[in-house]
C-alpha cells in the first residue's frame, strides 16, 4: 500500500512515522463530513425568514427548524461512540454521511413546515454521528508526532463551521434561494459517503454490542438530553417556568437524567461510558469545551443580532462584516499547530482565554455607532484566540486517553461543546431581556416629565412634528421611547460582553488545574 511520509518533529524513524495514504484520504473525507454536519447547525439561522415565507409558517413554527436539528443531534453525538464500535467506523460513518445527504435533499423539497421539521430532525440525528468519529480517528490513527498538523485541522473545522454558517447561509439564500441551504450538501455528501465506504479501514465491527444494546439507557438519554435542549432553546421565548411546556419537559429531563445515569453507572456495556471523566485532563478539557461552546455559539449569535436590530443590516451585510473572525481562525490554525510543539499547552490555553476575554471586554463598550472597523479588533482577537484554545484543549482532553476509550470519550467531548452553546444562548437571551428591562426602567426615570433636559427634547421634537397637528406631541414621546428602548438594548449587549469576559477570565486561572502533559511522544507512541 502506498504511504505518505511526513518528517517527524521528534526525529523518529521514517518507517514508524509513515502513514498509509489511504488513511490520510479517509481522514480528509471524514473531516469534510464533520464540517457539513456542524455547518448545518448555523447555516439556516440567518435565513429563517426566507424559509418561513417559503413554507407559510408562523414565527413559533419556524423556530423548530433550528430546534429540531439541535435536539436530534445532541442525542446522537454521545450515542455515536457505541454505534461506531458495534458497526465499525467504516459502516457507521458511511451510513451517517449518506443519510445526512438524503435528508438534506428532503429538507430542500419540503412543501410544509411539518415536513421540514421532520427532515431537519432526521438530518440532525444522522449528521450528529459524523462529528465525534473525526476526533476519535485523529487520535487513533495518527501518531503523537502528527498532532501539530492534525489537531489544528479538526479544531479549525469544529470552530470555523459554526462561525461562517450564518455568512454562508445568508449568501446562498440571497444569491439563489433558501432551498440551496440544503442542496449545497448533496455533491460533497455523495463524495464523502463513497470515500468513507471505500477508504476507512481503522477497526472491525463488534456485533455483540448490538445484542446487548441498552434500550432503557437510550430512552433515558434521549429524554434527558432532548428535554434539556428543548428547555434551553425555548425557555427564554416561553418565559421559563411560567410555561406549562417548560415545566413538563423539565420534569421529563430530571426523570430521564436519573434513568440515564443509573444505567450508565451500573451496566458493564453502557451506551455512554462516563468513566472517562475520571481522567483529570479529560474532565477539565470537557469543562473548557463547554465554555468554548458558550463563547463560540454565543458570539456567533450576538454579533448578527446587534448588526440586524441596531444597525439594520441584512444577512449578506452581516456575513461580510463577520468574515474577519473566520479569516483569522484560518490563518491562526497553522501557527497554533507549530506553537503546540514549542509551548506548554496550558500556557497556550491561558493566552487564548486571555485574548478572548480581552476581545469581549473591548466589545463591552459597544454603542449604536459601532460598525465594521469598531468590531474589527474584537473579531480578530476572537478568531485568533479560538484556535489558540481549541488545539491544546483537544490534545490534552483526548490525547492522554487509551485507544479503546476514545470513541465514547470523543462523543462526550463534542457533546459538552454543543451543550455549552445551548446553555450559552439561553443565558445570553435571558440576560439580554432582563438587563434591557432594567436599563429601560432607569432610562425612563431619566427622561421622565419634569426633568429639564427631557422637557427640552420633547419640545424640540414636538416642534419638528408640528405639521401633524395634535399628534405632534404623542409622536415626539413615541420617538423618545423608541430611542430609550434602543439604548437599553445596546447597554444590555455591553453587559453580556462583560459577562463573557468574566467567564473567560476565570478560565485563564483554571487552565493551571490541568495536569502537565508528558513530553511529546515519538511517532507511533501510544497508538
Amino acid at each position: 500500500m502506498a504511504t505518505a511520509t511526513l518528517t517527524s518533529p521528534a526525529g523518529a524513524p521514517a518507517r514508524e512515522d509513515a502513514i498509509p495514504r489511504r488513511r490520510i484520504f479517509a481522514f480528509i473525507a471524514m473531516v469534510f463530513g464533520m464540517f457539513m454536519a456542524i455547518l448545518d447547525i448555523q447555516i439556516v439561522s440567518a435565513s429563517l425568514a426566507e424559509i418561513q415565507a417559503g413554507l407559510s409558517a408562523s414565527s413559533d413554527e419556524i423556530a423548530w427548524v433550528q430546534t429540531a436539528y439541535l435536539i436530534a443531534e445532541v442525542i446522537m453525538i454521545p450515542l455515536s461512540g457505541y454505534l461506531s464500535r458495534a458497526f465499525s467506523t467504516r459502516v457507521f460513518f458511511s451510513i451517517a454521511a449518506a443519510g445526512f445527504t438524503i435528508s438534506s435533499v428532503l429538507c430542500a423539497t419540503s412543501s410544509s413546515i411539518n415536513e421540514m421539521i421532520l427532515w431537519r430532525a432526521i438530518q440532525g440525528f444522522i449528521g450528529g454521528g459524523m462529528i465525534p468519529g473525526v476526533f476519535a480517528a485523529a487520535f487513533t490513527i495518527f501518531p503523537a508526532s502528527k498532532r501539530p498538523i492534525v489537531s489544528p485541522i479538526i479544531g479549525l473545522v469544529a470552530t470555523l463551521a459554526p462561525t461562517i454558517g450564518p455568512t454562508v447561509g445568508g449568501y446562498l439564500s440571497h444569491a439563489f434561494s433558501w432551498h440551496w441551504l440544503f442542496l449545497v450538501n448533496v455533491v460533497p455528501g455523495i463524495c464523502v459517503s463513497i470515500a468513507a465506504w471505500t477508504l476507512i479501514d481503522f477497526d472491525k465491527p463488534q456485533a455483540g454490542l448490538l445484542k446487548r444494546f441498552d434500550w432503557l439507557g437510550l430512552i433515558g438519554m434521549a429524554s434527558f438530553l432532548g428535554s434539556l435542549e428543548y428547555v434551553l432553546e425555548e425557555g427564554t421565548r416561553l418565559d421559563w417556568f411560567e410555561s406549562h411546556e417548560i415545566v413538563f419537559f423539565s420534569c421529563v429531563m430530571v426523570a430521564g437524567a436519573i434513568l440515564f445515569f443509573w444505567r450508565a453507572l451500573t451496566r458493564d456495556d453502557p451506551l455512554v461510558d462516563l468513566y472517562a471523566f475520571t481522567n483529570r485532563n479529560f474532565a477539565f478539557g470537557s469543562l473548557f469545551s463547554f465554555c468554548m461552546g458558550i463563547g463560540l455559539y454565543g458570539l456567533t449569535y450576538l454579533y448578527p443580532v446587534y448588526l440586524g436590530r441596531i444597525r439594520g443590516y441584512d444577512a449578506l451585510m452581516i456575513g461580510e462584516t463577520m468574515f474577519v473572525t473566520g479569516l483569522c481562525m484560518f490563518l491562526t490554525a497553522p501557527i497554533a499547530g507549530r506553537l503546540s510543539t514549542k509551548l506548554d499547552p496550558r500556557v497556550m490555553m491561558m493566552i487564548g482565554f486571555g485574548g478572548f476575554a480581552l476581545g469581549t471586554y473591548i466589545a463591552s463598550g459597544i454603542t449604536a455607532d459601532w460598525d465594521f472597523y469598531e468590531l474589527l479588533v474584537p473579531q480578530i482577537l476572537r478568531g485568533c484566540s479560538l484556535m489558540l484554545c481549541m488545539v491544546p484543549i483537544n490534545n490534552l482532553a483526548l490525547g492522554t486517553l487509551s485507544p479503546h476509550q476514545l470513541k465514547n470519550a470523543s462523543g462526550l467531548y463534542n457533546l459538552t461543546r454543543n451543550l455549552g452553546g445551548a446553555v450559552g444562548l439561553a443565558l445570553i437571551n435571558t440576560v439580554l431581556n432582563t438587563r434591557t428591562d432594567l436599563h429601560i426602567t432607569r432610562l425612563h426615570e431619566m427622561v421622565a416629565a419634569g426633568r429639564q433636559i427631557a422637557e427640552e427634547n420633547i419640545a424640540a421634537l414636538t416642534q419638528r412634528f408640528s405639521d401633524f397637528g395634535d399628534a405632534a406631541q404623542s409622536m415626539a414621546l413615541a420617538l423618545i421611547n423608541q430611542r430609550a428602548h434602543k439604548q437599553a438594548l445596546i447597554m444590555a449587549f455591553g453587559d453580556v460582553f462583560l459577562g463573557l469576559t468574566l467567564i473567560f477570565g476565570v478560565l485563564v486561572l483554571m487552565a493551571l488545574f490541568m495536569s502537565k502533559p508528558p513530553k511529546a511522544a515519538p511517532a507511533g507512541g501510544g497508538h
